[in-house]
């Protein structure tokens, strides 16, 4: 754990820490649509100890906890930082495979908005190989998409509205109808998108 890490949390009880390791646990696998058994598979810890884990009826060695951590892509300080006595800069690394919201051979999504937070603003780094395409459902009422392009040649979609943008430009567009981000041209596309929950 690095130092500072260390210094923040080594004043806090252990029943605080393992209070918020349980919510922080069950958050973090509710917000990658886990089970217990997915994430007893994944950290090769048992879903019984899981389960006590989250409900605050057990207190977990380190090894544990460690193997947990692995599972979300996290280090061992990342899982058990407590509120209010952590930095209040929060940092999303590009390695952190936590953050990695999709990723096949045509598309690439990555978070770049904390996943522990209930927010009304969602950012994501997407890529596109050529031929690749986003597509969504409609996202609720008001909702609104906001995209810049870093590189390639993009095409927008929203309901029977469309359009191209290059290298820089920069869009809005209903999201709460269909709507796609597609990559045009013949190389990679990298772009930036804001979701805006009204």
């Amino acid at each position: 754990m690095p130092r500072k890490a260390a210094a923040r949390v080594k004043d806090v009880p252990a029943e605080a820490i393992s209070r918020h390791l349980g919510a922080r646990v069950k958050q973090l696998r509710s917000d990658r649509n886990w089970s217990l058994e997915a994430l007893a598979g994944a950290s090769g810890v048992s879903r019984s100890m899981l389960s006590e884990i989250e409900r605050e009826q057990a207190n977990p060695t380190l090894a544990v906890t460690l193997r947990i951590a692995q599972a979300f892509g996290m280090s061992l300080s990342e899982l058990i930082e407590t509120p209010g006595v952590s930095s209040s800069i929060t940092v999303i690394r590009h390695h952190d495979r936590a953050f990695h919201y999709r990723s096949d051979d045509h598309c690439r999504i990555r978070t770049l908005s904390p996943l522990n937070l209930e927010k009304d603003v969602e950012f994501y780094e997407v890529e596109l190989q050529p031929g690749g395409a986003l597509r969504s459902a409609p996202h609720f009422e008001g909702t609104r998409e906001f995209l810049t392009v870093v590189k390639g040649l993009v095409k927008v979609e929203s309901n029977e509205d469309t359009d191209t943008l290059h290298h820089g430009d920069s869009t809005t567009y209903r999201a709460d109808v269909p709507h796609a981000i597609l990559n045009a041209g013949k190389g990679e596309a990298l772009v930036f998108l804001v979701v805006i929950y009204r």
